[in-house]
């Protein structure tokens, strides 16, 4: 390995053209797998409900209760945070789009 390579290796990032194509070529998966998230969260509330309301309440002692209570709050806390995160990396979407368009101005290509 040269002096270079182990120069550039230490760096953790080469140049900002490297770091805004690293990002957009992951970015679709970023924001795909926080909208699988909130999907996936809904659908744990939309199985918890009806266990909740038919089975727990009826028939659950204070701790169940407890416990029930506690895991609809985390599942809605866990759907607010993946749509805030969604929400994110649509908003970031669009300056990185903007900002690789600009480079490519610059660049000349």
């Amino acid at each position: 390995m040269t002096e270079k390579q182990r120069d550039e290796a230490k760096l953790p990032l080469r140049s900002i053209h490297d770091f805004l194509f690293e990002i957009d070529s992951e970015w679709n998966s970023f924001r795909t797998g926080s909208l699988l998230s909130l999907i996936t969260t809904f659908l744990l509330f939309l199985v918890f409900l009806p266990r909740y309301f038919l089975v727990t309440l009826k028939q659950g002692g204070p701790l169940d209760k407890l416990v029930a209570v506690t895991i609809a709050g985390l599942l809605l806390y866990s759907a607010y945070t993946s749509w805030r995160q969604h929400m994110f990396y649509q908003r970031w979407e669009k300056r990185l789009g903007l900002l690789l368009h600009l480079e490519k101005e610059l660049l000349g290509e």
